[in-house]
């Protein structure tokens, strides 16, 4: 499949911003809060960590050129500070192009709609570019992100990986 570039993506509240190695810094701040991770485990990256993470991440395909990563960063559109990311792993699946989607939301901006909105414009993105299924896996006791689920029109399958519940479209 002939992949599309990334691009700027906004919405009502909200810029997207592809991937690039300058967000580290404020992202950093952004994954801070060790909250972020009482359903999804691991812990706070370093900047060393995120720079390694990112360079990977700006390459935006895996090796064999099967899968396309899309990354973005998630800003008031108003504003320069990162509040958080949205990302999708892309692939062809038989007939269907499948995006396989995660959202992050710095705890200070939860709560205001700010990831359903964000994920719903980067959807709204690949659904444009061709994508026409949606997979998200979600921790099931993690009610927000529950929530951000169901508002992108996916329902839970009983499909279980590392703990989560495998939503799709």
């Amino acid at each position: 499949m002939d992949w599309p570039k990334i691009e700027t993506v906004t919405s009502v509240r909200l810029r997207l911003e592809p991937l690039s190695m300058e967000h580290a810094l404020g992202m950093v701040e952004v994954l801070a809060d060790a909250s972020l991770y009482e359903y999804t485990g691991g812990e706070a990256p370093s900047l060393e960590q995120l720079q390694r993470r990112y360079a990977a991440q700006l390459v935006e395909h895996s090796e064999d050129g099967l899968q396309r990563w899309f990354n973005w960063i998630v800003k008031l559109k108003h504003s320069d500070a990162p509040i958080g990311f949205v990302q999708a792993t892309v692939e062809q699946s038989g007939p269907e192009i499948v995006a396989n989607i995660a959202w992050v939301i710095s705890p200070i901006h939860q709560g205001q709609g700010i990831a359903s909105e964000a994920t719903n414009a980067m959807n709204s993105w690949l659904r444009s570019k061709g994508v026409n299924c949606f997979v998200a896996f979600v921790h099931p006791e993690h009610f927000a992100s529950i929530g951000v689920a169901r508002n992108q029109g996916l329902h839970p399958t009983l499909m279980l990986e590392d703990g989560e519940v495998r939503w799709e479209s």
